[in-house]
């Protein structure tokens, strides 16, 4: 009884095996084309590349938590606001107290002949109850440091708005290079399914060859070690393909077990036409990057800050204003009004030095304006010098792999009329394997530059 279950978990086992290779592959079909590299079902959402870049600038993360900010932002424009409204409050207090009369302060002599009014030494009275009723008014006249503030406050809600924008443009150019590395995945899965269909038609050519009395069992041979390598690099790419597709669910912030086609390939949009003119592309990028939008408001908003805390030397001008009744029985009417002008005087230099930070503030965003000047400036140089590569780049891997092409037909066709062993069959494959891998390579690098070209400009989000 111990020696039966290996057994048949070694049955089991050899049986997972052997249908894991047969799905994998189609090993023993002749002349049977590949299965899609994707396969969506019917529900599956078409998914361009400008699409991805959009869904992920609305709705990923990055953008949600971006736009969040700004809306705090907005909130503390209103919390500054308040300080140039009315402040109105009220309150009820019932109260009882007793005092001691030599608390008072004050004399009080006896007329001649009449004992004193309350004892020399003190003397405790009371209880004394009252009802306080009163509402309290505080109005800001004119406060030039308030409204400062406020208008630093809404600076500084601008930039937040602005910085909004460029990490939606981050998003959207994290989204687009997945999508690039999905459809790159979806290109490699379908190489290798046509790589594994060839191994499989020469494994059956081999194999009718050896039957007929033409062929040698060295062929055969070769052409299932062939077939087991074009198997394994199928599965390592569908690996890969699966990987991607997940990568590019989450860059979109979209559930896992999401349903997308993807609509473009990597040789969408690869036109030979004449590169765009770069001083128009610099001069696009300064004018529309969200960094550097983002970074232009961060230099207003600290240019007020700086103005606000200036304006905080200037006098203000406030009126305070209470009424209400008190007494035991709440029928003694009280009121109290005044304008208050506060002028300040010294605070032991601590405005000073708060002017002197902001200075810096505003400097340190000047730099890093220019910084980004010139980095705009290289980011769109090097996305032409990648562009204008990668075609160069496509042009050179597409002739090449025509030329692979007819190697493998031509070794073929000695194959098939047994002039020629399939070495050379075997030799021109690797050949065409590698090519298709170029092209690959070359077709992703052109997208990853159209994409790069886009965000120097500050265009992702506008791409088809």
């Amino acid at each position: 009884m111990t020696k039966i279950f290996p057994r048949i978990s070694r049955l089991f086992a050899a049986v997972a095996a052997i249908t894991m290779v047969s799905s994998g592959a189609l090993a023993q079909t002749p002349a049977t084309s590949p299965a899609p590299a994707v396969a969506p079902p019917a529900t599956a959402t078409p998914l361009t590349l400008g699409d991805a870049a959009r869904l992920a600038a609305r709705q990923s993360a990055l953008a949600q938590g971006a736009r969040l900010r700004a809306d705090e932002a907005g909130a503390r424009v209103r919390q500054r606001r308040a300080d140039l409204l009315p402040t109105v409050s009220s309150y009820v207090q019932e109260a009882g107290r007793t005092f001691n009369t030599s608390t008072l302060g004050i004399d009080f002599p006896a007329t001649p002949g009449n004992p004193p009014l309350f004892d020399p030494q003190g003397q405790i009275e009371g209880p004394i109850n009252t009802i306080d009723i009163r509402g309290h008014v505080e109005q800001n006249l004119l406060d030039f440091g308030a409204i400062g503030r406020v208008r630093s406050a809404k600076a500084q809600a601008r930039s937040s708005s602005a910085d909004a924008d460029a990490t939606a443009e981050q998003a959207a150019n994290i989204a687009t290079t997945a999508y690039i590395r999905a459809i790159r995945a979806d290109a490699d899965l379908r190489a290798r399914q046509a790589d594994t269909q060839l191994a499989t038609e020469l494994l059956n050519i081999a194999q009718s060859q050896l039957q007929a009395g033409t062929g040698v069992g060295l062929d055969v041979t070769r052409a299932k070690s062939q077939l087991a390598s074009t198997r394994a690099a199928l599965i390592t790419s569908r690996n890969a393909r699966d990987h991607a597709h997940l990568d590019l669910l989450r860059s979109l912030a979209l559930p896992l077990g999401t349903d997308v086609l993807l609509a473009d390939s990597l040789s969408t949009a690869t036109d030979g036409g004449p590169l765009p003119d770069e001083a128009t592309l610099v001069a696009q990028a300064i004018r529309n990057r969200p960094d550097l939008l983002a970074e232009e408001e961060r230099i207003r908003a600290a240019k007020q800050g700086l103005s606000a805390i200036k304006a905080e030397r200037l006098p203000s001008l406030g009126l305070v204003a209470d009424e209400g009744v008190i007494g035991k029985n709440g029928a003694k009417l009280l009121y109290t009004w005044g304008l208050q002008v506060t002028l300040p005087i010294f605070d032991g230099f601590k405005r000073e030095a708060r002017v002197q930070e902001q200075q810096s503030v505003v400097k340190e965003a000047e730099i890093r304006r220019r910084d980004l000047e010139q980095q705009a400036q290289a980011d769109v140089r090097g996305a032409l010098i990648d562009l204008s590569g990668a075609r160069e780049q496509l042009d050179a891997a597409t002739e090449r792999l025509s030329l692979a092409e007819q190697e493998v037909a031509q070794a073929r066709d000695r194959f098939n009329a047994g002039v020629a062993g399939n070495a050379d069959v075997v030799n021109a494959s690797l050949a065409l394997t590698s090519s298709r891998t170029l092209v690959n390579d070359a077709e992703t690098a052109y997208q990853l530059a159209r994409v790069a070209l886009a965000r120097a400009t500050g265009s992702v989000t506008t791409l088809r």
